[in-house]
């Protein structure tokens, strides 16, 4: 995020227009002022800049993100209007957010069908237009109204297009200690009995002979099928299988 030149444009020496310059410079893209309307782009490339940085650690090229950014931003100048009392970088910013997150969205690790995928798009076009049109959000029954789908569908197919997120990635910070995402998920797993359980078992496992424990091992911690063993330890899966009875019973007789 350290970068001077990103996509050929020296960050450094970006303009920084005051508000009457870009409401002055506005007017005259609307007159279809093609000058006006670079030198506006310009002005506003310190809009996309401060955004790109919300999405630091994505793993995603910097000069990517930038360039994508700058399509949502002329975007907002296409669709902007002036007449609307709203200010233009209110406007813009979630319009360079939205085309950022549908970039990552495109290139995601996780695939979704393509119906979800494309009912997904519906719902953001719908909630990307009353944003433009009315300046709010659009609730999930308005917009399950406007498509003719359960409200349960607009949710499935949001969700489903969400990027995945790191169990590290950091939830919560206060001075030097992170909470990450991790922390805060419940794991029911893992519990105390469990551990017990566990413990319980591998030292049973001890009283039992080699073959009896490496069956045992790879049957049930490595997850492999009697065959599997059979093939690796050089006998008969109808021999894996008694002797992985016989380990069990000895394994149930010191457990109880």
């Amino acid at each position: 995020m350290n970068k001077v030149e990103i996509s050929g444009v020296n960050t450094a020496k970006l303009p920084l227009l005051s508000s009457e310059e870009k409401a002055e410079l506005m007017k005259k893209v609307k007159q279809g002022d093609e000058v006006a309307r670079q030198e506006f782009i310009n002005g506003n490339l310190r809009l996309v800049l401060s955004i790109i940085k919300r999405f630091n650690g994505k793993g995603e090229n910097l000069d990517d993100l930038f360039q994508v950014g700058c399509v949502g931003l002329i975007k907002a100048i296409d669709n902007f209007d002036v007449n609307q009392n709203v200010q233009f970088s209110t406007y813009a910013v979630p319009m360079i957010i939205g085309e950022i997150r549908r970039y990552l969205r495109d290139n995601n690790t996780i695939r979704v069908s393509r119906s979800v995928r494309d009912l997904a798009y519906k719902v953001l076009a719908i909630k990307e237009k009353v944003n433009r049109e009315e300046q709010r959000e659009a609730s999930v029954e308005e917009i399950a109204k406007e498509l003719g789908i359960e409200k349960e569908d607009v949710i499935m197919s949001l969700d489903a297009i969400q990027e995945p997120i790191s169990l590290q990635e950091p939830a919560y910070s206060e001075n030097t200690e992170n909470l990450c995402i991790m922390d805060q998920v419940s794991d029911k797993k893992n519990t105390d009995d469990l551990w017990a359980q566990n413990i319980t078992i591998l030292e049973a496992m001890k009283k039992l002979n080699e073959k009896e424990k490496m069956i045992i091992n790879k049957r049930f911690f490595e997850g492999r099928t009697q065959m599997e063993v059979a093939e690796e330890i050089g006998i008969s899966q109808a021999q894996v299988s008694r002797l992985e009875r016989t380990a069990i019973s000895h394994i149930r007789r010191i457990y109880k």
